[in-house]
């Protein structure tokens, strides 16, 4: 059993002003700083988008830690896309390396670092405003701020909850498996069988929970109420205007310096 780590996994620490807002307007926010920047590919307008993030952020209380923690994914993703259209982007201009499909120009790294700037721009809010997100505090908002159906929201709330138990459950199949000494050897085989294990089990549960939440009149059509209201404020304006502010003068600054792109052209 040497080499399991069983310790728990350590919380998030709580972000300045960013915790009192309303998660349902976090993701509105998300989506108004976000949308613009899929409209061009420079990377002056997504740079400067970074730049702004990540100033805001450190006020927010988020340490290089936590970063890295958080949005490793986004991290490792971003100079993967870079690369691939450094490899395989529109050729134009001086042509620096050819070998059969690839070619490096100017065009390509151009847009290479375009697309790698990008990614984190628009990935790194998205993972970092969520990163202390209640579910259920969601979910009240996305129902009576949103005014979402309930049954798609108590829905995707259910679904929600599931994550954690099937992370747990992928690591008490691997703890039994290794107790009884066949954890060890063929990793591709083992992953195969307990993925198919979880997903047999996801299947059962899922089956047993729309069950019982349909005994419990989860799916009727009539209007719900709620247990905790989920309201909007001051806090959850300003943030609005943050983002909105943030895309605003990624997009004029590129457009000012004359490196605006649109998708379309």
């Amino acid at each position: 059993m040497s080499g399991i780590d069983l310790a728990p996994a350590r919380p998030y620490p709580p972000l300045r002003f960013v915790d009192r807002t309303n998660p349902a307007t976090r993701l509105a926010a998300a989506m108004v700083l976000t949308t613009p920047l899929l409209v061009t590919v420079d990377w002056v307008s997504a740079a400067i988008a970074l730049g702004i993030e990540l100033v805001l952020f450190a006020a927010a209380g988020v340490t290089f830690g936590v970063l890295l923690r958080r949005t490793w994914p986004i991290l490792l993703a971003a100079p993967i896309a870079g690369v691939s259209m450094l490899l395989y982007g529109r050729p134009s201009g001086t042509v620096y390396w050819e070998f059969w499909l690839a070619r490096v120009t100017d065009g390509s790294i151009e847009l290479a670092i375009a697309v790698t700037v990008r990614v984190l721009a628009i990935g790194l809010p998205a993972a970092l405003l969520f990163l202390r997100v209640d579910p259920t505090d969601l979910a009240d908002g996305l129902a009576q701020v949103w005014r979402l159906p309930a049954r798609f929201v108590l829905g995707a709330l259910a679904a929600t909850r599931l994550v954690g138990l099937f992370v747990e459950d992928w690591r008490a199949m691997s703890l039994s498996r290794r107790a009884r000494g066949i954890g060890d050897h063929g990793a591709l085989r083992r992953a195969a069988t307990m993925a198919f294990a979880l997903l047999v089990l996801a299947i059962r549960r899922g089956s047993k929970l729309a069950t019982a939440m349909e005994a419990r009149g989860f799916g009727a059509d009539v209007a719900r109420t709620w247990a905790r209201p989920s309201r909007v404020g001051m806090r959850d304006a300003l943030l609005m205007a943050i983002a909105a502010a943030i895309a605003a003068v990624a997009i004029a600054g590129s457009i000012w310096v004359g490196a605006f792109h649109p998708v379309w052209a």
